[in-house]
């Protein structure tokens, strides 16, 4: 299992946070999504290393803008 947290900015509410777990959880090996909305962080639990530029894809796609991991 792999976890990663990204930086999203453009989330301030439950919708969005609704709608972030929605579609990054219908990805590929993806088997958890928790979205911080005061952090502005989104963490991603998946069975393999997560592809930054699907997940960028589709929070862009989404209406928000993935800003790149967390330290």
């Amino acid at each position: 299992m792999s976890t990663t947290t990204y930086a999203v900015s453009g989330m301030s509410c439950a919708h969005c946070k609704a709608t972030l777990t929605k579609v990054i959880g219908e990805l590929d090996g993806v088997t958890e999504v928790g979205v911080d909305l005061a952090t502005g962080q989104v963490t991603v639990t998946s069975t393999a290393e997560p592809d930054d530029t699907l997940i960028a894809e589709v929070v862009d796609e989404a209406g928000y803008e993935l800003t790149g991991r967390t330290a």
